[in-house]
């Protein structure tokens, strides 16, 4: 995972096909050379695209990696269950009362609450305990050079190589396998655009400092839109008969039309009367949890574009800051699928009349929206989830 603002770099968008093409060496070879042109015409010092940019070297593993990330290749129930565990939330409330002092400076200045600094600390790197050991100018090469997001990581690489100019900043970086960085693993444009020096080393040191890295959270989230005083979301209970073509992001209603539905709480209070808009989401279908979610849950979804991710920073923080588990648990007899067998899914709805938009083996939006309407036509609960009923019935065998 990691912060970028752009495109989530733990997770691709909707629009990213991923692919399985492998590079040749000659097709390295030329790549580098391309990168090193780019590097001087965009005015990266010479002795650095001569040095270490001309030593990068192409790593199959980080192909590998990107081909099998779990944001679409596991089930909510295991993404959530690995992330927001005791140990995870013990830590979590262990760094809270830590770091205390820097933290209520951080909501003072930026608005954003504790607990969620923390959430995001604990979920990109375990709290500082695995910060990545990929060099970070190799990772972001190969991906520079694989056909898929060429675009987005060449222009990442360029900012790495400007990173290497910044005071606090050494090559050889290193990080995750998509090029992220430090406790709080940024990107390279994230890092150099809203890296703040915390400190006040006069260093902007986002592996070594800890109030470097959390301010910088704060500072990106703070220009991402985070509304003060408003939380990301919550676990709600859908009313019996409930219309699920309502899911969705697009799908915005305020808290006093929910409420009007009969949405309640998880625990079964009534909702605020309120005019906050808010979207429902069943990441696990009508048998799991649902949950309303707000504003500030699109500004988590400005980090890292995985619904499951955000979902698991805006848990995780509750549990940080004293709420209990889950009241209705993810089912746990949902298959994994694989990116695959999504893809043969959304090629059988385009046929039926459809639209999944571009078959990509992701399930976003679209692809939820075309497969809730494929229920409505089969009488099935049009909860947009593909179950294996789904499968079934557009003859794919799982």
């Amino acid at each position: 995972m990691a912060a970028c603002g752009l495109v989530l770099s733990g997770a691709v968008s909707s629009a990213e096909t991923p692919s399985d093409e492998t590079i040749t060496p000659e097709q390295w070879d030329g790549c580098v050379v391309r990168l090193q042109q780019e590097a001087l015409d965009k005015g990266i010092p010479s002795d650095i695209v001569q040095g270490p940019l001309a030593g990068i070297q192409y790593v199959p593993k980080v192909i590998e990696l990107d081909r099998r990330q779990p944001e679409f290749t596991t089930t909510f129930s295991s993404y959530i269950t690995r992330r927001v565990d005791h140990r995870r939330v013990a830590r979590g409330r262990k760094m809270l009362r830590e770091h205390r002092e820097l933290l209520n400076q951080l909501v003072k200045e930026y608005g954003i609450p504790a607990q969620y600094l923390v959430a995001f600390w604990g979920l990109e790197t375990n709290y500082g305990s695995y910060l990545g050991k990929m060099p970070t100018l190799d990772s972001l090469a190969t991906l520079a050079c694989d056909q898929r997001r060429s675009r987005f990581f060449t222009a990442q690489l360029m900012e790495a190589l400007k990173l290497l100019q910044v005071p606090g900043v050494e090559h050889p970086m290193r990080g995750s396998w998509a090029g992220a960085v430090g406790h709080t693993q940024f990107m390279p444009t994230a890092y150099l655009k809203y890296a703040i020096d915390g400190d006040g080393d006069g260093k902007k040191d986002l592996w070594g400092s800890i109030p470097d890295a959390l301010t910088s959270a704060a500072n990106f989230l703070n220009n991402l839109g985070w509304q003060r005083d408003l939380r990301w979301g919550r676990e709600v209970q859908l009313p019996d008969g409930f219309d699920f073509t309502l899911l969705g992001f697009k799908q915005k209603r305020s808290l006093k039309q929910w409420r009007a539905m009969g949405l309640r709480t998880a625990t079964g209070a009534e909702l605020a009367d309120l005019d906050l808009p808010a979207s429902v989401l069943l990441p696990a279908g009508y048998r799991g949890p649902a949950f309303l979610v707000y504003h500030n849950f699109d500004v988590i979804m400005g980090w890292n574009r995985s619904v499951y991710y955000a979902l698991s920073v805006g848990h995780l923080a509750d549990r940080i800051n004293g709420a209990g588990k889950l009241q209705r648990s993810p089912p746990k007899d949902l298959k994994r699928l694989s990116i695959a067998q999504v893809k043969e899914l959304q090629t059988r709805l385009n046929a039926m009349g459809y639209d999944t938009g571009n078959p990509d083996g992701i399930l976003g939006p679209a692809t939820r929206t075309a497969i809730s309407a494929f229920q409505q036509s089969r009488e099935m609960v049009a909860d947009g989830y593909p179950r294996s009923s789904v499968f079934e019935a557009l003859e794919i065998e799982l």
